[in-house]
């Protein structure tokens, strides 16, 4: 089994979110900003969430101040902020780092399953994303200049596996 359903982050509340729960879903992790130039993808992160809803299929925010101090508020404040700009309804898990001595452990599992662009580890920006299979082997990594609707073909064959 996946040591992938053995991790638990915190949601923004500070409880655990246990990853166990995503057992048999395609999942697509994010590391999200809301003062970010690419902070416009939370609008098709919300339609792919609508698209396949009551599918196996969970989307994952994690918010990240770590690019340009493009993630400031709370917790609260983010997440207001996407229900607000956006009308999110995925979860939008508690701020993290991504990257350095203090990146979550969602993040160093991530990063060394699927190295990004030249085969660097490390996460180059905001709204990189992670998809994740029914059996939580990550397998794609995407740039922040993917359009999360782009990634819907790739869901869609995951999910009849």
């Amino acid at each position: 089994m996946s040591e992938f359903f053995d991790l638990n982050p915190l949601d923004k509340t500070g409880k655990p979110y246990p990853f166990s729960e995503l057992k048999g879903k395609v999942t697509l992790i994010i590391n999200t900003a809301s003062k970010c130039g690419f902070t416009s993808q939370y609008g098709q992160l919300e339609e792919l969430n609508k698209k396949f809803e009551g599918k196996d299929v969970q989307l994952l925010a994690f918010p990240c101040n770590q690019f340009g101090n493009q993630e400031p508020g709370s917790n609260e404040e983010i997440g207001e902020f996407c229900q607000l700009n956006y009308g999110v309804t995925f979860p939008v898990l508690g701020k993290i780092d991504v990257n350095g001595d203090k990146a979550d452990p969602v993040y160093k599992y991530l990063k060394s399953q699927k190295s990004g662009l030249l085969g660097l580890n490390r996460i180059k920006w905001n709204f990189e994303k992670f998809l994740i299979d029914k059996n939580g082997n990550v397998v794609e990594r995407y740039s922040s200049l993917t359009k999360p609707l782009d990634i819907a073909p790739k869901i869609e064959e995951l999910l009849k596996k």
